[in-house]
């Protein structure tokens, strides 16, 4: 902690440098060298082709020899049809998956931790990590399996008590409802992971006093549990709201079709499209540079915020 003034009548110990850190615990910046290796190859050294979404780009005269365009490629993006309607539906599926998904881990963490039964919450526990090992496109068949309107299990239900068969991926007012709860079915369990670690670092015997004192169950989840894990819960919100945009390919492009493109066509898979199918790699990755701007944009703002009314924050 800094203070300003002359200090007297104490010893301030010496500040170390970064070397004598470094080769004090030399040891422990050894189990770094493998991340900084794969973040740098994996991470930095892509950056040099970010430059392709100013050129137009041709494989044969390679990068540099590409001709420089500037920001050609933002503004037809900009002024694309796709803009308002891919940005949308990207906005709307982030915020709707951020408010449904990101509280839910938290509730089930307080609720298992209060739960005293070790026996029963490891089996709620294993039940709800287990939809996370499934894989994306695997989900994704399973899902249209099962809303399927001639042999899907929803569809027979519903039949069998006299009613007609929905065709639900058909159905766009449909598709971002199961995109998003199947996504919390998928990943809830496993999202309340770094809360039972956090709650795990709470001292029993704030526990034990509170007892003592009469506190119901809820008084302890509110006053000692809730606001041990807020800090936590603080950070886990700022990076969802850094990735605001980054809505993940797979699961949309597979839950995709002729039907419901109007709510389902979002950044990654237009990327994708462009990239891919019409081969126009430039084009493709200045969207994805737009993208990753607009993010970084948003971190800072809700990083900065957090900070001024929390005190917590990333940097």
């Amino acid at each position: 902690m800094k203070t300003k003034g002359k200090q007297t009548g104490s010893i301030q110990p010496r500040k170390r440098s970064f070397l004598e850190t470094l080769k004090k615990d030399w040891s422990l910046w050894t189990f770094c060298i493998p991340g900084i290796i794969l973040t740098f190859i994996f991470s930095y050294i892509p950056m040099y082709g970010v430059q392709i979404a100013f050129r137009r780009f041709n494989a044969k005269q390679g990068i540099w020899e590409s001709p420089w365009v500037g920001l050609r490629y933002f503004q037809r993006f900009i002024d694309s049809p796709y803009f308002v309607r891919t940005v949308t539906n990207t906005l709307i599926l982030s915020i709707y998956g951020l408010i449904v998904s990101f509280p839910i881990p938290i509730l089930l963490a307080l609720m298992l931790n209060a739960f005293r039964h070790k026996r029963y919450r490891k089996v709620i526990q294993t039940i709800t990590y287990a939809p996370n090992f499934i894989s994306t496109i695997v989900m994704c068949g399973m899902l249209i399996l099962f809303l399927s309107p001639s042999v899907g299990i929803i569809n027979t239900v519903i039949k069998s008590f006299g009613g007609e068969a929905i065709n639900f991926m058909a159905k766009k007012e449909y598709w971002r409802h199961l995109y998003v709860w199947s996504g919390v079915w998928q990943g809830m369990g496993w999202s309340s992971v770094i809360y039972f670690a956090a709650l795990s670092g709470i001292s029993p015997e704030l526990h034990e006093a509170a007892k003592c004192d009469g506190a119901t169950k809820f008084q302890i989840i509110r006053y000692i549990d809730f606001p041990s894990i807020l800090p936590t819960a603080t950070i886990q919100l700022i990076l969802s709201c850094g990735s605001i945009l980054s809505i993940g390919f797979e699961k949309a492009f597979a839950l995709q079709n002729d039907l419901n493109t109007s709510v389902s066509e979002i950044i990654s898979t237009y990327v994708y499209k462009v990239g891919m199918i019409d081969n126009n790699m430039s084009y493709s990755s200045a969207i994805g540079l737009f993208n990753t701007m607009v993010n970084l944009v948003i971190l800072i703002i809700v990083n900065k915020a957090a900070d001024k009314m929390s005190g917590t924050s990333l940097f």
